[in-house]
């Protein structure tokens, strides 16, 4: 049994990113149409940049400009009504930025000093105006990237690796007070978390993580993390592919609830800005937009 919504739009092409604006208006990468799309209140999708590779992930920056991570491409078949992912491109990723109003866009990060950006995911700024970003790394049939999690300065000027090794990072978000960072990982569908020193820096950590992070949650049955969104009551909300939906973790520690949903790939959740009781997620395959009550995802069961 899956959760009542809304459709907003089935018209997208394997969305994700999902950004709320003020007013009503969404926005979403279109990973398979290479694009960054409004979609508005009354379902009208608008094209605002064609992009490159393979958008992935958004924010919108301090400066007004939407931040994007760029996987450099996944390869895609059609099973039926569904757009279904089967592998990543070999191309390399990077970290590019758009102009809402012109649709201008500009490459900031291919790198890190001599590492080379592999398949950056999701990200997240803090109130200082920097910003966290996954690399989910690439994976071939035999072979899969030990990748990091990277700081980086809007306007391009500096960027540095804070954690590595972590094995497919994908969803990452801040605490309401800034002070923890969230990563999630795919493949082992587990939730970490990072204590925030001051921007860029994260605590070492004392656990026998190759990376030192904290166990947030780690999930039973064939639940694969996405994206994350970190509600104002502090509440983690893991988009959870194949037993798909939101999976809703208490920031202590623990899973507090499952909301299932019906696509398979549940990649991607938001709030909304004006403070609407509003989740916006994004189903995938179906190339759907949805809107259910935030309130079903952290009201108190209580």
């Amino acid at each position: 049994m899956t959760t009542e919504f809304t459709t907003i739009t089935d018209q997208l092409r394997f969305p994700e990113g999902p950004v709320s604006l003020p007013g009503g208006d969404l926005l979403v990468v279109e990973i398979a149409g290479r694009a960054l799309t409004r979609v508005r209140r009354d379902g009208r999708v608008e094209v605002v940049a064609e992009l490159e590779g393979g958008p992935n992930g958004a924010a919108l920056g301090p400066d007004g400009w939407v931040y994007v991570c760029n996987s450099g491409g996944w390869r895609y078949e059609r099973r039926g009504d569904l757009t279904w992912p089967i592998g990543t491109d070999e191309c390399t990723g990077w970290i590019e930025r758009v102009h809402l109003g012109s649709g201008r866009v500009e490459r900031l990060y291919d790198r890190c000093g001599d590492v080379v950006l592999r398949s950056p995911n999701d990200l997240v700024f803090d109130e200082y105006g920097g910003f966290w970003f996954t690399d989910l790394g690439k994976r071939g049939d035999r072979k899969i990237d030990w990748s990091s999690v990277y700081y980086a300065a809007a306007d391009g000027s500096g960027i540095r690796e804070v954690v590595h090794p972590i094995i497919t990072p994908n969803g990452c978000g801040l605490s309401p007070d800034g002070q923890v960072l969230y990563v999630a990982e795919t493949f082992t569908g587990r939730l970490w978390a990072f204590d925030v020193l001051e921007p860029g820096v994260l605590s070492p950590g004392e656990s026998f993580a190759p990376h030192r992070g904290r166990l947030v949650a780690g999930v039973d049955g064939y639940r694969l993390f996405d994206s994350l969104a970190v509600h104002a009551t502090g509440l983690v909300c893991v988009a959870t592919l194949f037993t798909s939906g939101i999976t809703v973790c208490r920031p202590e520690g623990g899973e507090l609830r499952f909301v299932p949903l019906p696509d398979v790939y549940t990649t991607n959740v938001c709030f909304d800005v004006d403070g609407r009781d509003a989740a916006y997620i994004t189903q995938s395959s179906t190339g759907r937009l949805i809107e259910i009550p935030a309130s079903v995802l952290v009201e108190d069961p209580s």
